[in-house]
């Protein structure tokens, strides 16, 4: 049971003051900063800078009340990507920003354009920006956050609120999220859905808040609604105030929105309707001065600082919460409601007239509060209260680089991933108490069927395993908090959330994880932005895709990944192993552990395979020096496999690809054309090496010299189960021609032999390559 925050007390009418004075600076200086990065900055290129002074404008009343009134040390928040402005604005007032950093939004070096914890100079709790990512990370964080907290229920820990645009449940990655059976008992969740109804193009036409409430509260979800302000509230108990409010709620986005720009007089034409209620409405706003009635109609309760303030006391910790509040795009700026105002800029006039409204300076826009004022007091009280201990760095465990077996007969790669694990949790078993996996419902088909038995299925609580005196049953699913492995459902999405906020344990909370993903490899695509999106935001973390390529023959058309095998080559922040033997993956593996959890650190991508091979192919030196020199090759990326005397043509094979490149080598020798065969573990640590051996970016480069010395230049084949695109950069280094087998077609189904010849990465094709290239 987790033990629920006490609310704070009741707003005083003075205290209410004081908010909304807070929040017409928040409103002002999110506008500024946007209006100081278009209209003051200089900018030679003559380019839109952008930023969205309409979509902040929208989240300020709701921003404002939860930092102020709500918000606690162990609390988290993702800020939706287009208000990061307003969180500056605040971080600014509650001094963890210096003023110097708000003419930099959008600069280079300067505020970012969406919050960012590894980039912003200020308190950044989520790095978003992709839609729907953010939002969801809060899911993630808390799954995190009680692995992390020595994998037990030992309390409240902490609220995780995600600010959320409603155009982002747009999103299916969000429902995929909240469907996973583990959400609904989170009730540290806290989203705000800031219903403004509008869209980049456009005011949408119908946002079903009523389908997105049963949505929610199927999920399990506490669902509260903040529609009407205190205002118009008071208005509909007054005659003719029932009718008013049905003919609020019956129209169309489009016609609400419509009325915010209209006049008083206008309001009042159009405001009653045709209804056989628009005479009692028509009384009733006749009664009403036009003040009042303009401000009735903007009147929402995103925007009532009373109704918010008490929503957030009512959250059920228990279970999830989601809090719809209503509110007016540009809410209190002369855009307010215009339908193309996403990313409408104020002009210099507007900007002064908004000044003045809201008592600041155009031409002292970041001044503070007088330190006397109870705005000054309530932001330095917040500023006390939100006050986080630092981090205390953890050094992660020790890893070995070598568990010293040698493995032997026939087996995959894939199954030496579970070996490998098994190894770790003997050999070193400090470091395997930090391994958390983590499946979406492929624990059994990729191998880990051994390290679940041994570690347990990481839950909450203790579940009873019905089938444990089952004879028959191989893979035994003991649910328990000291459990090490993570099984959600089937959404590749949700792993890569989950192993990201997982990956992020050690800069969070100062508890390194070293977290492992397992899914089908095909499926990899499908999860690499939000995988990518973690790695960002600082989450380290290693994606294991198996079984993998055109190898995996049987299962034909895109069952078969054939773009995968680049990204190591492209993506920021992550190195990429293909191992072809069983050796190469436990060094790999071991590699890729060693840099999590550490700043220095970084992400891994292993491609592993279910074709078994002979492993004595892999001529694993017995000498414990030529060992090591080998282990070094293979975790920098590429190493000989094979040097044959006067070789006049060099084979680089990947992966599952290295039993071909080897039996094309002994063709080859017969026909009187010797062949080195090389083994490329890692194309983007080769691509590194080779870049800063140009003089771009740094890099060890040491073992281009090893596995292409200069003196057995030779034209090239290369040949991976993938895209042949992934190592053509390797003729480069010492520009000899070369051949190019890969994959660029769409699977087909069929044996081993079949599948290869498709796709001309057979034997038979090597062969062929080298000929061409040497005769």
């Amino acid at each position: 049971m987790t033990t629920a925050p006490a609310a704070p007390r009741r707003p005083t009418a003075g205290d209410l003051d004081v908010l909304h004075e807070l929040q017409d600076r928040v409103l002002w200086l999110s506008s500024a900063l946007v209006h100081h990065a278009n209209r003051v900055r200089p900018n030679p290129s003559g380019l839109k800078v952008g930023g969205h002074q309409a979509s902040c404008a929208s989240m300020v009343s709701i921003m404002t009340t939860l930092w102020f009134r709500h918000l606690r040390p162990e609390d988290r928040v993702s800020v939706k990507p287009h208000a990061s402005p307003v969180l500056h604005a605040i971080n600014h007032l509650l001094g963890e920003l210096d003023a110097s950093y708000l003419t930099g939004l959008r600069a280079f070096g300067g505020l970012q354009s969406y919050p960012s914890r590894s980039k912003d100079p200020d308190p950044v709790d989520y790095s978003t920006g992709s839609v729907g990512i953010g939002a969801t990370a809060t899911i993630w964080g808390a799954l995190a956050r009680r692995y992390a907290d020595e994998r037990a229920d030992a309390g409240f820990k902490g609220r995780q609120y995600a600010l959320v645009g409603d155009a982002e449940l747009d999103e299916g990655a969000v429902w995929e999220a909240l469907m996973d059976p583990q959400v609904a008992g989170l009730g540290e969740l806290v989203w705000i859905v800031d219903l403004n109804r509008q869209s980049l193009d456009r005011v949408v036409p119908n946002v079903a808040t009523g389908r997105l409430h049963g949505m929610f509260a199927a999920a399990g979800w506490q669902v509260l609604t903040l529609k009407y302000g205190t205002l118009l509230e008071k208005l509909f108990t007054r005659p003719g105030g029932a009718a008013l409010r049905a003919r609020i709620d019956e129209m169309t986005n489009p016609e609400y929105q419509r009325l915010l720009r209209c006049t008083a007089d206008q309001l009042r034409a159009r405001l009653p309707g045709a209804g056989a209620e628009s005479p009692a409405i028509s009384d009733l706003v006749a009664e009403i001065d036009d003040a009042t009635l303009m401000e009735a109609i903007r009147n929402l309760g995103g925007h009532d600082l009373s109704i918010l303030d008490t929503a957030l006391s009512a959250v059920d910790d228990h279970r999830p919460t989601v809090i719809f509040a209503y509110t007016v795009k540009g809410h209190g700026l002369p855009t307010q409601g215009h339908p193309q105002n996403h990313s409408s800029l104020l002009t210099d006039d507007q900007m002064r007239r908004l000044a003045h409204e809201l008592g600041t300076d155009l031409d002292n826009p970041w001044e503070g509060f007088p330190a006397d004022t109870a705005a000054a007091r309530l932001c330095a009280e917040t500023r006390a209260r939100l006050r986080r201990d630092a981090v205390a760095e953890t050094e992660p465990p020790a890893i070995p680089e070598d568990i010293g077996r040698t493995p032997t007969g026939f087996a995959t790669t894939q199954a030496a991933l579970g070996r490998t694990l098994l190894d770790l949790s003997r050999s070193a078993p400090e470091a395997a108490r930090r391994v958390v996996t983590v499946s979406p419902d492929v624990s059994s088909s990729t191998n880990l069927g051994g390290w679940v038995n041994k570690v347990g299925v990481w839950s909450p609580a203790e579940r009873v395993d019905w089938f444990a005196d089952d004879a028959e049953t191989i893979l035994h699913w003991r649910e328990r908090p000291t459990g090490q492995h993570i099984e959600l459902g089937i959404a590749e999405t949700n792993l890569v959330g989950l192993l990201g906020e997982l990956g992020a344990t050690w800069s969070r909370w100062g508890k390194p994880l070293l977290p492992i993903g397992v899914l089908y490899d095909p499926f990899v695509n499908r999860a690499l932005e939000p995988w990518s999106y973690g790695i960002y935001a600082g989450g380290q973390s290693i994606l294991v895709g198996t079984p993998s390529g055109v190898t995996l023959a049987p299962e034909g058309g895109a069952h078969q990944s054939i773009t995968t095998p680049s990204l190591g080559i492209e993506q920021p922040g992550c190195t990429t192993w293909e191992p072809a033997f069983a050796q190469d993956t436990e060094w790999t593996l071991l590699a890729a552990l060693s840099r999590l959890g550490r700043p220095d650190g970084g992400s891994a991508y292993l491609r592993l395979s279910t074709r078994p091979v002979d492993q004595t192919l892999a001529r694993v030196p017995s000498d414990p020096a030529a060992r090591e020199r080998r282990r070094r090759q293979v975790v920098a990326g590429a190493y000989p496999l094979r040097r044959a005397e006067g070789a006049k043509v060099t084979i680089a094979a990947m992966g599952a690809m290295v039993t071909e490149a080897l039996a094309a080598a002994d063709r080859l020798q017969n026909l009187g054309v010797p062949a080195d065969v090389v083994c490329v573990t890692s194309p983007g640590l080769l691509y590194r090496a080779l870049d800063a051996r140009a003089g771009s970016g740094e890099a060890p480069d040491w073992i281009l010299d090893q596995a292409f010395p200069a003196e057995r230049a030779a034209p090239m084949v290369t040949v991976l189960d993938g895209h042949p695109h992934t190592l053509a950069f390797l003729s480069t280094l010492h520009r000899v021609p070369i051949r190019r087998l890969g994959v660029t077609r769409f699977g087909q189904s069929g044996s081993l032999g079949d599948v290869y010849r498709h796709h001309g990465i057979d034997t038979d094709s090597i062969v062929g390559a080298a000929l061409d290239l040497t005769q």
